[in-house]
């Protein structure tokens, strides 16, 4: 059996995410709900959101590894994977060395948290890296089910594609904003990117993929704001979710900006109907596909 993600996901922070938002997603054609603002170990929300749905992946983007206690994570995802088989994921993540007391060799920590997942038998297929730089993205690549990605462009994409190959899942995550006015919506979108891009480590990710002290220094480029940030209609929007597919991604995560999240949630769906992800998703247990067996995208 295999889970298709369809190319739309949605972030929801999950303090504030609902049944009733998660079954307007579920019924307006996405893939997965992500639960931003790195979610506790409990994974409550996850399981309020699955309880009150039937089909739609929860995933948790992401657990921080210096906050999130492992062996409640582990506790967490059995209790409720019991009862919703093969629908949740774990993000995990590093976190930020200007954020997160004790920061230190985040690829040793990231690795040995997986240790401790797979001693007591949570799956490696259920579980995505957030990786932005070459040694994540390979640890990735070995040790998990893929990737999930901010604060990036369809070129990262690309490169996230080849390092992962075509049996991982890429999942960058986009802003979107419900905007024809661009400077208006550039002005909200350097409002919403402003506390981000002064971590050092999603401007240094920028830097790779060829944006420069220029683009990074506020106010921020036009040029780098419109690409982390979509808007204008729904359509424009739809354009830079398919060019991200188009590089490799396998869906798409669209955080909402505005006072409507689920309304412009709904509106970009109209757009780009639900449909199969660029591969399936093996269902959990299930062995990945050959080497192969999948698009590149």
């Amino acid at each position: 059996m295999t889970i298709e993600p369809g190319p739309l996901g949605a972030y929801l922070t999950a303090a504030e995410a609902t049944a009733a938002d998660a079954v307007a997603l579920e019924e307006a054609g996405y893939g997965a709900i992500w639960l931003a603002a790195s979610p506790p170990a409990d994974l409550l929300a996850a399981e309020r959101l699955l309880d009150a749905t039937s089909r739609i992946l929860v995933g948790a983007s992401v657990l921080n590894v210096w906050r999130a206690d492992v062996a409640e994570v582990a506790e967490s995802y059995h209790r409720i994977a019991g009862r919703h088989a093969g629908r949740l994921l774990l993000g995990i993540g590093a976190g930020h060395r200007e954020l997160d007391a004790g920061y230190t060799s985040p690829l040793a920590k990231i690795a040995g948290y997986l240790d401790a997942l797979t001693a007591v038998g949570v799956p490696a297929d259920r579980v995505l890296l957030a990786a932005l730089g070459p040694k994540m993205l390979r640890l990735a690549a070995d040790r998990a089910a893929g990737t999930l990605t901010l604060q990036v462009t369809p070129e990262h994409t690309r490169r996230a594609r080849q390092v992962l190959g075509p049996a991982k899942l890429v999942v960058p995550g986009h802003g979107a904003l419900l905007d024809t006015d661009a400077g208006r919506a550039r002005e909200t979108g350097r409002a919403a990117l402003r506390p981000m891009l002064g971590v050092a480590g999603y401007a240094g990710n920028l830097r790779r993929i060829g944006f420069t002290d220029e683009d990074l220094t506020d106010p921020f480029s036009d040029r780098l704001v419109d690409a982390l940030v979509l808007h204008g209609d729904a359509a424009a929007i739809a354009a830079g979710i398919r060019a991200e597919l188009a590089a490799g991604a396998d869906q798409v995560g669209v955080h909402a900006i505005g006072e409507d999240p689920i309304g412009v949630l709904r509106a970009i769906a109209d757009e780009l109907p639900a449909g199969p992800a660029r591969r399936p998703v093996p269902a959990a247990g299930a062995p990945a596909p050959a080497p192969g067996t999948g698009s590149a995208g």
